[in-house]
């Protein structure tokens, strides 16, 4: 986030490159470095004559070279976007020759979402010397929750531990999805509102009670009563709650478990930076190692792993999920 703030910021007192080369697994970032070059480096007046945006699946690297050789019409710069270059990744290398000798009033933009370039070759190390290369690498589920909190803080919003949590799950990784979320709560709430589980559940439909948060704090604080009652409820909605999701967020928890056993420091700043969780959530693993001991934990992971195949469908086809994640939680509380 550091990285795309420097570039933008750059971008915006005209220290242009010639390209900028926007690749990786996390689309969001890429689309917002490119969504900018494109509304401000051009006036409105401008952009008629020398903005021009390409997609991958259309063009050639010849065609791209071509429109970017091109010089700009009353206008200090043309900017040229590639939008979905990655569908030329058989022969993106070809661009190397521009790279190394690039139109200084061209602002070349590819967007190469979901892969990078081999560092090896020519086009990268081309691309080093006259241009910006950008990677865009997918946030850890355990680093999101904090990426939250980071986008709404300029914007005068905060939000809860469990509600961001609750995001994570239900949406996962995908920062552009969670992104789209949070606008319509912006929308919808005043500034300077807390976001809360009660936002989350009556603005995104996510049920602040019957989820994989709430299932998991009830195993840990083995409240027998209250995880039958979110399994029951998985079961009677299984395309909402899809069992492969509840069976690795519990073996990622139990291994988890197994690791604060084995330390000797518990302090919940230490716990809370080995375990890579937000200190909120250390209590959890307090009370969750009291009640299953180091040999439990042990068993629990194993048997996670067992119905992590039988909810692939491998050796249980005619079993529904719902019964197998009863039998899950009967073999885990048991």
């Amino acid at each position: 986030m550091d990285e795309v703030k420097q570039l933008v910021t750059a971008i915006k007192n005209k220290q242009l490159k010639p390209i900028y080369f926007l690749m990786g697994e996390e689309p969001y970032y890429i689309d917002k470095i490119s969504d900018f070059i494109e509304d401000t480096v051009l006036t409105e007046e401008e952009r008629g004559f020398n903005q021009m945006v390409l997609y991958g699946r259309d063009v050639t690297i010849e065609d791209i070279v071509s429109n970017a050789k091109r010089f700009p019409m009353m206008a200090e710069y043309q900017v040229v976007i590639v939008k979905e270059a990655q569908d030329l990744s058989r022969t993106i290398e070809k661009l190397a020759a521009y790279a190394l000798n690039p139109q200084p009033t061209t602002i070349l933009v590819v967007n190469y979402k979901y892969k990078k370039i081999d560092k090896r070759k020519t086009l990268y190390k081309n691309l080093k010397k006259t241009g910006v290369i950008y990677e865009s690498k997918k946030l850890y589920e355990n680093q999101v929750a904090d990426w939250i909190r980071r986008v709404l803080s300029p914007k005068g919003y905060a939000i809860s531990p469990k509600a961001a949590q609750m995001l994570v799950e239900f949406l996962g990784t995908d920062l552009s999805k969670i992104n789209n979320e949070l606008e319509k709560l912006q929308i919808i709430l005043p500034d300077n509102t807390q976001i809360t589980p009660e936002h989350i559940e009556e603005n995104i439909g996510i049920s602040k009670d019957f989820n994989n948060f709430e299932l998991r704090k009830a195993i840990g604080e083995r409240n027998a009563v209250k995880a039958y009652k979110i399994v029951n409820y998985f079961a009677e909605n299984p395309k909402d709650n899809p069992m492969v999701v509840t069976v690795a967020l519990l073996f990622n928890f139990f291994s988890q478990l197994l690791q604060f056993h084995g330390m000797t420091d518990k302090s919940p700043r230490h716990v809370a930076a080995t375990l890579k969780i937000n200190p909120y959530f250390v209590n959890e693993y307090v009370t969750a190692a009291k009640n299953y001991p180091m040999r439990n934990v042990s068993a629990i992971v194993a048997l996670l792993r067992t119905f992590d195949v039988k909810g692939k469908g491998v050796g249980a086809n005619a079993v529904p999920q719902g019964d197998l994640l009863k039998e899950l939680l009967a073999g885990i509380l048991n």
